[in-house]
Order: C-alpha cells, then sequence, then structure tokens
C-alpha cells in the first residue's frame, strides 16, 4: 500500500497525506458483524470525565474482529478485504465453509479468495492460526493469545510483528515489536505473518479538524495554564516548567515514570524493552 501525497490547494492540504486504500475490495461493512459505539467523550457511568481529550468525531461502527479464531480445521476463504476506522490494520472478511462469516486482522500477503484455516494441523502461511508449539522457529507471527482459549492480546496493530526465537519447557520465547522478549505458554495461539498497512505510521493528518474527526479534542501544553491548573502553569511571560521532571496534571512523574505494577508476570519477561534490566 502506498501513501497519498496531495497537492496543496489548500492550508490544510500542505503537509496532508492519506492511504490509497487500493488495498480495499469492499466499503460497506457485513451487517450482521456491527455493533452501534455509543459515544462516551470519556465519561465514565457517573458521567464524570475520567479520560481527556475524548469527544465529537465521526460516527463509527464496531466490527466484531474473531480474536479467538476458534473454528479449527474448518477452511475459510477471504471473501474481502475491508477499512476499519476502529483500528490501524485493515480487516479480512473471512467466509467459512459451514456458511459463517467472521473478520480477523488482515496481514500482509494474503488476497480475496485465499484459503486460510486454524488449527494445530494449518499450514505455516500468513493468516493461518496456530499454537505456539506446531509453529516453528524463527517464525514472523502477530495476534498472540497470552492465555490459551482467550483470544489475541499482543501484536495487533498496523504493521506489528514478533517473532518466535526459541521454545523452552512449555513456555516460548517470543521477541515483541519493542524488542522485550517474554515468555508466552506454548499452548497459546499465534497468527503467521505480519499485520498489514505497514505505510501506517508515515500518514500524517495534516490539520487539526482531521483529529478532531477521530474524536479527540484540542491538548493544552501544561506550561500555558495557570498554577492551579497544571503544576507547569505560571510564571511571566515563557518560562520553563520550573521543577526536576515533567509532571502530569495531578502532580506524578511523567514521560519515563515506571508505572507497571504487574508484580505477579514479572517472571515471564526475559529481556526489557531497555537495556538497563529493570524489576
Amino acid at each position: 500500500m502506498a501513501v497519498k501525497v496531495f497537492k496543496p490547494k489548500t492550508p490544510g492540504q500542505r503537509h496532508k497525506t492519506s492511504y490509497t486504500f487500493e488495498e480495499i475490495t469492499k466499503t460497506k461493512p457485513e451487517r450482521n458483524l456491527t455493533v452501534i459505539r455509543k459515544q462516551r467523550s470519556g465519561r465514565n457511568s457517573m458521567g464524570r470525565v475520567t479520560v481527556r481529550h475524548r469527544g465529537g468525531g465521526a460516527r463509527r461502527q464496531i466490527r466484531l474482529v474473531d480474536f479467538k479464531r476458534d473454528k479449527t480445521n474448518i477452511p475459510a476463504k477471504v471473501a474481502a478485504i475491508e477499512y476499519d476506522p476502529n483500528r490501524s490494520a485493515r480487516l479480512a472478511l473471512l467466509f467459512y465453509a459451514d456458511g459463517e462469516k467472521r473478520y480477523i486482522i488482515a496481514p500482509i500477503g494474503i488476497k480475496v479468495g485465499d484459503t486460510l484455516m486454524s488449527g494445530p494441523r494449518a499450514e505455516i502461511k500468513p493468516g493461518n492460526k496456530l499454537p505456539l508449539a506446531n509453529i516453528p522457529v524463527g517464525t514472523t507471527i502477530h495476534a498472540i493469545e497470552l492465555q490459551p482459549g482467550k483470544g489475541a492480546q499482543m501484536v495487533r496493530s498496523a504493521g506489528t510483528s514478533a517473532q518466535l526465537l526459541a521454545k523452552e519447557g512449555k513456555y516460548a520465547h517470543i521477541r515483541m515489536p519493542s524488542g522485550e522478549v517474554r515468555l508466552v505458554l506454548q499452548d497459546c495461539g499465534a497468527t503467521i505473518g505480519q499485520v498489514g498497512n505497514v505505510e501506517h505510521s508515515n500518514i500524517k493528518l495534516g490539520k487539526a479538524g482531521r483529529k478532531r474527526h477521530m474524536g479527540r479534542r484540542p491538548e493544552v501544553r501544561g506550561t500555558a495554564m495557570s498554577p492551579r491548573d497544571h503544576p507547569h502553569g505560571g510564571g511571566e511571560g515563557r518560562t520553563g516548567i520550573g521543577m526536576p521532571g515533567p509532571k502530569t496534571p495531578w502532580g506524578k512523574p511523567a514521560l519515563g515514570y515506571k508505572t507497571r505494577r504487574n508484580k505477579r508476570t514479572n517472571d515471564m519477561i526475559v529481556r526489557h524493552r531497555s537495556k538497563a534490566k529493570r524489576r
């Protein structure tokens, strides 16, 4: 997929880039595989804003993606490649031999008419899902489960991929896109190949209105606020933040502050993202 560069006729098009959508073969989603997305604008059940800078945006429908791929040993034909406004990756619409239709994340290399399958006996080719125990070492994978049968939770965004490095005992060593090496049970499933839409990271929005279409409201710098609204606020004219390190609006350290508290799974991380070993 290529990136479309515009010849600017308006200021908003000067730095704008977009998709060519040449891989999309169907424009409207399957009605039975969509649900209405209710706009919450960052508010919880009590109506209080718990996530800032959310609201507005274009209306969307949630595509029901099959992350479990639990229809084992049943061949499925790729009927279409579709756009999904809720994620960076593209979706592949599968027609199973028993008549059921499901969406999956579309990896690189699949096209309309291909036959895919999930299960221990599936072929090692892009789009097929197998247990890690049945995947050869060194294979590029995505859509990885953390618990057998729970469904894919890792490596699902556009252009990402992981690599199966080794198998030891009941665990497999997987190198994540961040460089982290993690242990995952060999009973967990993964899909062969790399997630499609690789050029997603090269897209430039070009104007603020395009961000609003995505449901993101404006963000204001802390240094532009008053001291009562942000720790970085205050001072005459343009000044620095006035403290050793950046803070969140609530006074907590930001930009590099460790927030991981799940000590239960620390032993599953063989090598952390940073060179220094963190615990």
